[in-house]
């Protein structure tokens, strides 16, 4: 198996429900579905069950959003006109040497509460209502149901049985090449649950990963799920001081420095979560959050890498 993470070449849920509500808006919000773009403007032939292929951020602040991500990644946005979840709503996409790399929805606060600033991660399959009922028969909840969105693709949003929030695609053109991302790309999503074995189990039903076991010298357990012999993301076991939180994902973003990147991140205005440390493939790794607060990563990486047992 490789263990190098991939690129997304378009793509950490935080602690609550609070993107996928947002995004469920669209469908309803609208007379039909709106025309979002394909994530690749050429078919690519390719299909990679359970690749993280996209991720989706909703914010209340679109430009504050912009000026950070093109400040620390180098991002571009353009506006993608017509698609509305409500009012004071807008849609952009974020790219990197014109590659799509994610999408931004801006969702104004209520007057009586906020938005809750997500990264929505989005995992590929051939057949999103085949996945769903699948889902839904192994513990999950659907949060959007299935529903096609214009040169896109058929997505739904699903909560995992631990109410972790996450996105089913078909992509209309197909899903990206395995290649490793470049720096300011996406390169790795990890599953933060309180029981890792379980969770792992639900997504290799749902999607049909092999699962690897990891070596642990924290006494928890980690797990790495993988298809077509390459790694797509990690299942974790959260510290036990961290049992009030909710169970969530987290997208990481390939970075040269890490400790330049952390510097720059608090010029423009976030935060740090986790300060810069080894993680088990050499590199440094750390945690952010953007001026809004929604939290995501930045790694380091080599073609260093061992995989663990199969289960």
């Amino acid at each position: 198996m490789k263990i190098a993470p991939t690129t997304v070449r378009t793509r950490r849920a935080p602690v609550f429900a609070g993107a996928a509500l947002c995004l469920a808006l669209l469908a309803p919000a609208m007379a039909a579905p709106p025309d979002l773009p394909p994530l690749y403007e050429t078919q690519s032939g390719e299909h990679h069950a359970g690749k993280v292929i996209w991720a989706e951020l909703v914010t209340p602040d679109l430009q504050g959003a912009e000026r950070f991500y093109a400040g620390l990644f180098g991002w571009t946005f353009t506006e993608v006109a017509g698609v509305r979840a409500g009012p004071g709503s807008t849609y952009a996409i974020a790219r990197l040497a014109g590659r799509p790399i994610a999408g931004l929805l801006q969702r104004d606060a209520p007057a009586q509460g906020h938005v809750q600033t997500a990264w929505l991660t989005f995992l590929a399959s051939s057949d999103t209502d085949a996945a769903a009922r699948n889902a839904v028969a192994h513990g999950a909840r659907v949060l959007a149901e299935p529903r096609s969105y214009g040169r896109r693709g058929r997505q739904a949003i699903l909560a995992d049985p631990e109410g972790a929030v996450f996105a089913i695609l078909s992509s209309s053109n197909g899903d990206a090449p395995d290649l490793l991302a470049e720096p300011g790309e996406w390169i790795w999503s990890a599953l933060l649950v309180h029981d890792a074995d379980a969770e792992a189990a639900f997504y290799q039903d749902l999607l049909g990963y092999e699962v690897y076991d990891l070596p642990s010298d924290d006494g928890r357990e980690h797990a790495v799920l993988s298809s077509d012999e390459f790694a797509r993301a990690s299942v974790n076991t959260m510290p036990t001081d961290a049992m009030h939180r909710h169970p969530h994902w987290l997208n990481f973003v390939r970075v040269l420095n890490a400790g330049d990147a952390v510097a720059r991140a608090l010029s423009l205005g976030g935060r740090v979560l986790v300060e810069p440390h080894a993680d088990r493939h050499g590199g440094q790794v750390a945690i952010l959050a953007d001026p809004q607060g929604t939290p995501f990563g930045v790694m380091e990486w080599s073609e260093a890498g061992a995989a663990g047992d199969a289960k």
